[in-house]
């Protein structure tokens, strides 16, 4: 059995942003060899996420105001965890949004269901973040 691990770096310019980052992990799985077996993508990160769905912009605009319903940035002051930062609400919007994915290998390629993408989602960006690939087979 091989083994595969590569760090993706992202840099966001804004507080939140969906990446489709689809491309980069079917350059890791081209790079690792690996024919058949399993690929996890996770966020490095608590303020981040990595999740499976649509790239569809819409859609994406549906996760912001959908998030921002459930855990809003603004004010503050509303969350115990903000004394020294700001970003209670990322915390909360990766925890509904996830940590990471699994897609199976076959024959070289994702496994994916017809409209299915991987995703970054940044929600405390500014900063230096990392996402690990790792993939496991023959």
């Amino acid at each position: 059995m091989k083994s595969y691990r590569k760090e993706l770096w992202f840099e966001v310019n804004q507080r939140r942003k969906l990446i489709n980052i689809t491309h980069e992990v079917e350059q890791c799985l081209e790079e690792s060899g690996i024919t058949e077996g399993l690929l996890l993508c996770n966020a490095m990160h608590i303020t981040a996420s990595v999740f499976i769905n649509d790239d569809e912009s819409g859609l994406h605009h549906d996760y912001e105001v959908w998030l921002e319903k459930l855990a809003p940035e603004k004010p503050y002051n509303q969350y115990m965890h903000n004394g020294y930062e700001d970003n209670a609400d990322a915390h909360l919007k990766r925890t509904v949004m996830g940590r990471e994915v699994v897609v199976a290998v076959t024959k070289g390629k994702l496994d994916f269901g017809t409209w299915e993408q991987i995703f970054y989602g940044e929600f405390d960006g500014k900063r230096r973040k990392r996402v690990l690939v790792k993939i496991i087979g023959e």
